[in-house]
């Protein structure tokens, strides 16, 4: 399992996350490519590298043509399901999303659905988040841990007016987790950054032991007097004396007696929307002999509190229980076949390949054929395509 541990000594921005990925050795053009599959346009990336207070990093560049459109929720949380992107960006993107749009949500006293996003909506902001969860990808990290978070003090400005520095929304993003303040001005923590960390990562405190694999620094956009405004991550495989062996999770569940299949099944697409790993219903029999389900759901443990809301206001249940667990989830990679000139992903492990349904569901709608064709031609693809295991004795040329 890879880890990835971001020293926010100087914050944490989207930027500022990517581009320390990017320096840590994620590839710039494979990033590009993950990013062009969304229906988005009129943006470039561009990389360099520079010196703050004397630390090499690199400064991503996201330049947009902007048509001053203000995105809702839910037209980001589609333009990122449109981009066929490989599944842990898409629950890591849409995760980070969430967490945006509930804490505007909390500011603003309006539901959820309702919340319009100004900068955190942009294109820039798009591209940051979604590119700083595919970087995570190419670069094969498991887990996402963090230092506590540096914030700075005063104002800032945004499209509401002058803000307090840290802004609302960061505050909101960072409730539970381990912060401090700098005397500066600068706006070290942006609700990207914030919301980033707040979807994804598992746990904060000082570098976990690990063995380390690389590192890489992110640059803001000036200079800070006495602080090198940089994101460092570190990156590495966890070693033997480390207490957390397997990935930690959480199961939340509620017992219903009143509720029909089609909200239950509602709920379901909702917590895998709002970033579980997993989601499920249970047959039940409750006192009384009274038929019931549980619901349940697997997720990070920084999701919590937010899937605990959607269990609770999907279901009507008035409270949520929740137990922790490990996982040791196995190495795959997501792959692309065509089928009837049509892309079908596949999700590859040792000794597993498993089709994406919603692909397969797809693909067989467009073309007529039945769905388990398209399984077996999917399959089949990628069985013609991948190469031979070597025999045993031999070594692969």
């Amino acid at each position: 399992m890879t880890t990835a541990w971001f020293h926010c000594f100087a914050g944490i921005a989207g930027d500022m996350a990517m581009a320390s990925l990017i320096d840590a050795g994620a590839d710039i053009e494979e990033l590009r490519g993950l990013l062009e599959r969304m229906p988005v346009t009129g943006w470039s990336l561009e990389a360099s590298s520079v010196l703050r207070a004397g630390v090499g990093a690199t400064h991503v560049q996201v330049k947009v043509a902007e048509t001053g459109v203000v995105r809702t929720f839910a037209h980001i949380c589609g333009v990122i399901e449109e981009g066929r992107l490989p599944d842990r960006i898409r629950d890591r993107a849409l995760a980070t999303f969430t967490a945006l749009a509930e804490a505007e949500a909390g500011i603003h006293r309006r539901p959820t659905a309702q919340v319009h996003f100004h900068e955190v909506g942009g294109v820039d902001a798009i591209i940051d988040i979604v590119g700083t969860c595919a970087a995570l990808e190419l670069l094969g990290v498991d887990e996402v841990t963090a230092s506590p978070v540096a914030t700075g003090t005063g104002m800032v400005r945004s499209a509401h007016g002058m803000l307090p520095n840290p802004a609302p929304a960061v505050v909101e993003l960072l409730r539970g987790v381990p912060t401090y303040g700098r005397e500066t001005t600068v706006e070290l923590t942006t609700p990207t950054g914030a919301a980033l960390l707040a979807a994804n990562a598992s746990g904060y405190g000082p570098l976990p032991p690990m063995v380390i694999a690389a590192t890489g620094y992110g640059a803001g956009e000036r200079d800070v007097d006495g602080l090198p405004n940089v994101t460092q991550v570190v990156l590495g495989t966890p070693t033997a004396d480390d207490t957390r062996p397997g990935q930690p999770v959480v199961v939340l569940e509620v017992n219903v007696d009143d509720a029909t299949g089609e909200t239950l099944a509602h709920t379901l697409a909702q917590l895998m929307t709002a970033g579980a790993h997993d989601a499920w219903v249970t047959p039940i029999v409750m006192k009384k002999g009274r038929p019931a389900h549980t619901v349940s759901a697997l997720a990070d443990p920084a999701l919590t509190e937010q899937l605990s809301r959607v269990l609770m206001a999907e279901t009507g249940s008035l409270g949520v229980r929740s137990h922790t667990l490990e996982r040791w989830p196995a190495a795959r990679t997501m792959e692309e076949v065509e089928v009837g000139g049509l892309p079908v992903r596949v999700k590859v492990s040792e000794g597993r390949v498993k089709v994406e349904h919603d692909d397969a569901a797809r693909a067989a709608s467009r073309t007529g054929r039945p769905l388990r064709e398209v399984v077996r031609k999917a399959e089949e693809a990628w069985h013609r395509r991948a190469p031979d295991p070597a025999p045993d004795g031999d070594e692969a040329g």
